[in-house]
Order: structure tokens, then sequence, then C-alpha cells
């Protein structure tokens, strides 16, 4: 299995970056060059954006409390806007530091750690700032985000002066013997952390992974408002989001008549929902298999965009008492002139227009048409939703919605979302962790041959940067990804 980026090439080689960014989260993905995010509204020679400065955010908190997931989905909010950000996960260095396959000395999480302890953790630190300050000063970066423990008030202080001027893995471990490590570490730094109450500093506090939020000394600019904002609508709590197409029309190829689903769209209906909620009741099953608790499931939302195609396909979910809702933003990219026209009559009839689109596929628009961009902005209310939504969640729509949502979710580069392909015979199931996202697909079985095939788009883009045009190239149709993929 792909594992994204490893702790090793994090702390060594700040330049790397994989072959695709579809198969697996790409968040810890550092780009060799400037590229346009896919919700950025503009873009500077600098590529910061010119009124919101350089900011350093240094995260606070006891082990286990979120901190990672925070700063991990911050980082993706932020670069989906176009803003250059980087995560430093403290943890990553530390493993670098020590080497593959070996574990830190057994105090070195402890306040009376040994002088060999300290002089390490000094060399883990120093490592970290010099990233920061390389990311910040020469690869011209925005927003750092600092995520380690920082228990001392005095610490916190000394960092603040410094950048002014200028997840644990337990890998070949028992899970029993894992745990009892965390929980030890925790315990050893509960007696000397000191909440953050320095009323010198601008920091926000969150309690209990946003039950409350205490902004302190509100002296922030633009960008430093948009974070705030966006950690209003962010919690922890584990849930999966789906995506899945909408069932055919009897016009397939109109977007304007808006037509209602065919017999063979109300049969995929029927077994998209039928493949779902066995799936989830499989899932629960094997959990309970693996020592997990009995617990019942959590419960399933469903979001539609308001076209009726898509109302329908959810009413299928609805009869079976799920709560739906329908949201307009959702709608699918809007074709323009383009509607009803085949490849061929589009190239005959606007040369022009399709060199400029086979040049740039996700921000140009035909004539009275759409960009993936302009629905990425469009988007953006509901990517906010989407973070708040504590529920298991499946989202139905056209292709165009799934792939810029899919492409948030899994920090896809611009250039690749319009590529993505979602052919209707899979369900995909986004799985969160703290440091990042994997995606697996479920296969729909019975499906007529003829509704399978992706969406038609007029024009064929040509392939992204990653040679990569589905979110799962070279996977079979079981659970677990490719080892050999990426």
């Amino acid at each position: 299995m792909d594992t994204l980026l490893t702790a090793d090439v994090a702390a060594r080689a700040p330049r790397f970056r994989r072959k695709s960014s579809t198969f697996i989260d790409a968040i810890h993905d550092l780009p060799q060059k400037m590229e346009k995010a896919p919700a950025q509204l503009y873009s500077t020679e600098s590529g910061r954006l010119f009124h919101a400065g350089r900011i350093v955010i240094v995260i606070v908190g006891l082990p286990a409390r979120g901190k990672t997931h925070t700063s991990v989905a911050l980082a993706r909010y932020l670069r989906w806007l176009g803003v250059k950000t980087r995560a430093f996960h403290l943890g990553d260095y530390r493993r670098a530091t020590v080497g593959p396959g070996k574990d830190a000395p057994d105090d070195y999480f402890f306040v009376n750690a040994s002088a060999s302890s300290v002089l390490l953790r000094q060399k883990v630190l120093k490592k970290c700032r010099q990233d920061i300050y390389q990311f910040l000063d020469v690869e011209n970066g925005q927003v750092a985000i600092y995520d380690a423990v920082n228990a001392l008030a005095a610490s916190r202080r000394t960092l603040a002066k410094e950048f002014a001027k200028h997840e644990v893995q337990y890998i070949g471990w028992k899970s029993d013997d894992a745990v009892k490590h965390y929980l030890a570490r925790i315990a050893a730094k509960i007696p000397h952390f000191e909440t953050m109450d320095e009323p010198d500093l601008n920091y926000i506090k969150m309690i209990n992974a946003g039950e409350r939020v205490i902004v302190n000394n509100c002296s922030f600019g633009y960008l430093g408002h948009r974070i705030v904002f966006y950690l209003l609508n962010l919690h922890i709590k584990y849930r999966c989001t789906f995506f899945a197409r909408a069932g055919t029309s009897a016009e397939v190829d109109s977007y304007k008549t808006d037509a209602s689903l065919s017999a063979e769209g109300q049969d995929y209906a029927h077994k998209m929902a039928d493949t779902l909620i066995r799936h989830r009741q499989e899932e629960r099953q094997a959990l309970i298999e693996r020592g997990g608790t009995d617990a019942p499931l959590r419960p399933l939302t469903v979001w539609s965009s308001t076209r009726r195609r898509t109302i329908e396909t959810a009413n299928e979910l609805q009869s079976r008492g799920y709560t739906v809702k329908q949201r307009t933003q959702m709608s699918q990219l809007n074709p323009g002139v383009c509607e009803k026209m085949t490849e061929g009559a589009i190239r005959a009839a606007m040369p022009d227009e399709v060199a400029k689109h086979e040049a740039d596929p996700y921000h140009h628009r035909y004539p009275r048409a759409e960009s993936y961009h302009d629905l990425a902005v469009r988007l953006e209310p509901v990517i906010l939703e989407l973070e708040r939504e504590q529920n298991d969640l499946l989202l139905i729509a056209h292709e165009s919605v799934l792939r810029v949502l899919y492409g948030y979710l899994m920090a896809c580069h611009a250039t690749d979302i319009p590529t993505l392909s979602f052919p209707r015979n899979e369900i995909i199931e986004i799985i969160p962790a703290s440091y990042n996202n994997q995606a697996k697909r479920i296969p729909i079985d019975g499906l007529a041959p003829a509704i399978v095939p992706d969406s038609p788009e007029g024009i064929k883009s040509p392939l992204p940067p990653s040679r990569v045009v589905s979110p799962f190239a070279g996977l079979d149709l079981g659970d677990e990804e490719d080892e050999e993929a990426a």
C-alpha cells in the first residue's frame, strides 16, 4: 500500500512529490513548482496572497487530542484556496532522526529525560524549525503549521518570539503494547502541561474538539479570520464519506431538460442503495470480529443536488428511512453552448476554444459555460458543511461535482481533477484518518453495461501530469489498495 509521505522523506527530502496525486490523499505532497490550487481566486508572482503576510500556526495540546487531525484538515482547506501551506509534524522528524525500525529512548517523552534524550530532542526540533524557515523564507510559503505538544507556556512564548523575528506510528508493535506505551506518554505529559492562557499571545483555543472555541487577541488579518472561520466548522469525529453517481435519465446528454430517471436509472438507484447498506453492515460485522464494540451503525445522511435525477436516485434511500438533503450548489457543471454537441462538432465550430481547453481543462470555460474552477468556488459552502457533518455521508451527484469534492478530500492537483473517473458501477468510500485520508471502491453488481461508463465530457482532456485518469488506476475491484500503484 502506498503510505504517502514517510517520515524519512518528510524530514530529509522536503521537495519530494509522488508521481500521482489521485491514488491516495496528497495532502503531504510538496510540489516542485508553483501550481494553481483548485479553488484559488488569484495568484501572485511570489505565490503568496499579497494581503495576508506569513503565518506560523503553533498547535498546542496533549497527545491524542486531535492536533494532527486539525493541522492536516486546516492545511487541506488553505491549500484548496490557493494558500501555500505545509504542516510540519514533529513526530515525523523524530522518527526520521531515530532511523527506520528504531524507537526513541524510553525516557524521550518525559520531562526528566536523560542528557542524551534531551540532545536528541534538540536535534529533532532544530531540523523541524530549519525546514519551517526554509519553507517561509526560501520556498515562498505563507502558512506553516507546527504540530507538536508544546506543553509549557515558557516554550510557547519563546516560539512566538522566535517566529516573530524571523500521530504517532508504532510499526511492528503489538496493539496492546502500543496502546500501553502511548497512554504512558499522555500520563507523563499531563502533570507538566500548562493550559493556554497567555494574555499577550494571539491564539485560538479549541476545547473538547470544538465544543468551545476561544479566540484571544483578535488582531488577525484576512487570512487569520478565514482560519478561525474554518476551525469553527471542524470536528474530529470519525465518519466516512461515500460518492455515488446519479442514475441515468431518458435524455442523458441534455442539461436543460432535467429529465427523470429512466428504467435503467431506477434499477441503478435500487441496486446502489442495496450495495451501500450491505457494505456498511459488513464493515460493522468485520469490526466486531476484530474485537471492536458491538455498537450500532453511525447514522447515514444523503446529500443530492436539486436536479431531478439525483433527487429520484436519493429517493430510494429516503424511502428506507434515511435523511436526504438537497443542495443547490451540487448541480452539475453547466456546459453552456456545448450542450448536445458532439466532440467533432465542437472541434469544427470552436477550434480556438478547443485549443484553450486542451491547454488548461481545469480553468477554461466554453462560451456561457462553467469551468471546473467556477464549480470549485461554487462548492465552497458545501465543503464547509461537509466538514461540519458528523454522520456518515453519501453524496449523489453528477461526475463533475464528484470530481471536485473528491479532489478536495484527497488533495488532488487541479490539473488532475477534470480527468478523475467515477464509473456508475462503483461507490467510492473516503476513509478519514488524522494524517491522511484513504479511499476504496465498492462494486455495484448486476447493472446494465450501457449505463456504467463515465459521463460524456465532449472534448477529451489530455492526461494529467500524473498520467492517471482514475482515482484508482491499477486497482482490482477489491477493497485493498494496490501495493505497486503510484
